[in-house]
C-alpha cells in the first residue's frame, strides 16, 4: 500500500521539478533576449520622410515688367464736319502727355493697352461771334484756351516690337475752357471723345516716333444746358514715345 503512494509522490515531484526547471529556463531566455529585441527595435529604419521635391524648392523666376510707355504729342486739326455736332469753321490745337499700359492681353493679335491722357494746353480757334448752334456770324476770330483730361481709353497696337506698328485708339474725358466755347449760350465744361489711327515707328529700344495719320476730336456739353452746339474736327498728331520698361530682354519680337 505504501509503495504505490510513494511512487505517486515521486512522479509528482518529478513533474513539478521538470515544470519548475522549464519555467526557470523560459525566464532566463526571456531576460537574455529582451535587451537584444529592444536594441533591434531601436535600430529599425525610421519611418519614411517626405523629401521636398526640387520643383517646390525652386525660387520663382521674376516676372518681366509690364510694358508701358509715355508719349508727348501735339495735335493739329485740318477740317471739321457736322454729323454729331453743329459747330463749324473752327480749328483745334493741343499739346499733352499720353500714358499707355499693357493691361488687357491681346485682341485680334493686337496688344491691348489702357490709355490715359492729360492735355494741359488746348487752343480753340473760333469765330468771334457764333449763333447758338455754332454757325459763323463774323469774320474775326479769337482763341479760347482750355484743359482736357481723358482718364478712360483703350489702344490696340499691332506688330509689337517690330519696326512699324499700326495702332487704333479711343479716349474719353472732360474738356474745360476759360470761356463758353462755340456759343455764349453753351457751357465752360464739355465732354470729350477722341478716336485715332496711325503708326509708331521704332527709333531704338527706348524711343518710337508716333505718326497719327487720322483722328477725330469731338467735344460737346451733353445738353447740360439747353444749347449744345458741339464740334467735330479732323486732325493729325505727331509725338515721341518713351518705353518705361526699357529692357530689350523683356520686349516682344
Amino acid at each position: 500500500m505504501c509503495r504505490p503512494i510513494y511512487a505517486l509522490v515521486s512522479v509528482c515531484r518529478y513533474i513539478a521539478g521538470r515544470w519548475l526547471l522549464t519555467l526557470l529556463c523560459g525566464v532566463a531566455v526571456l531576460c537574455v533576449a529582451a535587451p537584444q529585441l529592444a536594441a533591434a527595435q531601436d535600430a529599425s529604419p525610421p519611418a519614411e520622410t517626405i523629401t521636398p521635391s526640387i520643383e517646390n524648392t525652386k525660387t520663382p523666376s521674376p516676372k518681366p515688367p509690364v510694358e508701358s510707355e509715355i508719349t508727348v504729342e501735339g495735335l493739329v486739326s485740318y477740317g471739321n464736319y457736322r454729323i454729331f455736332a453743329s459747330g463749324e469753321n473752327c480749328k483745334l490745337y493741343t499739346i499733352g502727355i499720353e500714358y499707355d499700359r499693357h493691361s488687357w492681353g491681346r485682341f485680334l493679335k493686337a496688344r491691348t493697352d489702357y490709355v490715359a491722357e492729360v492735355l494741359p494746353m488746348v487752343l480753340l480757334n473760333q469765330p468771334t461771334q457764333m449763333d447758338i448752334w455754332g454757325s459763323t456770324l463774323s469774320q474775326s476770330r479769337k482763341i479760347v484756351p482750355g484743359v482736357d483730361i481723358a482718364p478712360i481709353g483703350i489702344r490696340w497696337l499691332w506688330r509689337d516690337g517690330r519696326m512699324i506698328k499700326p495702332y487704333l485708339l479711343a479716349k474719353g474725358g472732360f474738356l474745360v475752357f476759360t470761356q463758353k466755347a462755340l456759343s455764349s449760350k453753351a457751357t465752360y465744361e464739355n465732354f470729350s471723345l477722341q478716336s485715332a489711327g496711325g503708326l509708331q515707328v521704332k527709333i531704338n529700344e527706348r524711343f518710337d516716333l508716333r505718326l497719327g495719320l487720322f483722328g477725330d476730336f469731338h467735344f460737346s456739353d451733353g445738353f447740360i444746358v439747353p444749347v449744345n452746339p458741339g464740334l467735330d474736327v479732323m486732325n493729325a498728331t505727331m509725338g515721341l514715345t518713351y518705353h518705361l520698361d526699357g529692357n530689350p530682354l523683356f520686349r516682344r519680337h
